[in-house]
């Protein structure tokens, strides 16, 4: 039988009731049926879910770049140990909204709110963010870090790899990226390194 004679045969009394569960944008869970006359009920189930698991567990990779250049997330500053292990002696922290200076008297903090927008000029932030990694590797080490240490923490220490080693972007983002494999800038940012020519 064709499509066509499938189509004129068809009739509406041999559909089966079914029911459809519904998300809502705010987490509320319906399941909807028709009733007889085809108008919709909702009828709400279960408790409010947002429709995604957090990824609770800490991210607690020092990640060695370099002798005395560390990357990594947010999670490892709040662990003393995990800084003082690995001879860190300078936390740079580039996330925007993030403070992190809970132990002043143990390290040296700068913080330099990026955010972390592919339209967000990242080179503008090198300068001042080089100087400090500068400064951190000759007196011990420096751990950069944003909030997941994926996107903006990245960027900064391959434009620095970039800047102090003349790497081109392909190979200090593959060096960073063997080391830390949830690398990621945002387009934005990735669009800028490749351009990003350091001056001599």
């Amino acid at each position: 039988m064709s499509l066509l004679d499938q189509l004129t045969k068809f009739s509406k009394s041999s559909l089966r009731p079914t029911e459809t569960h519904v998300r809502t944008v705010d987490g509320r869970e319906f399941v909807e049926s028709r009733d007889e006359k085809g108008r919709s009920n909702l009828t709400p189930v279960g408790a409010k879910d947002y429709g995604w698991i957090g990824d609770v567990k800490p991210d607690l990779q020092v990640a060695k770049i370099r002798p005395g250049l560390f990357l990594g997330s947010q999670d490892v500053t709040v662990r003393p140990e995990l800084l003082r292990s690995n001879n860190v002696t300078h936390v740079l922290n580039v996330a925007a909204g993030v403070e992190t200076e809970t132990f002043p008297d143990a390290f040296t903090y700068k913080h330099v709110p990026i955010l972390d927008l592919p339209d967000t000029n990242i080179t503008d932030f090198f300068p001042e963010c080089f100087a400090f990694i500068s400064a951190g590797v000759t007196s011990g080490g420096v751990f950069v870090h944003c909030n997941a240490g994926v996107s903006r923490a990245v960027s900064i220490v391959v434009g620095y790899l970039m800047t102090t080693e003349g790497l081109e972007f392909e190979d200090a983002y593959r060096q960073v990226k063997e080391i830390r494999p949830s690398a990621r800038p945002n387009d934005g940012f990735m669009k800028q390194l490749k351009e990003y020519k350091p001056s001599k």
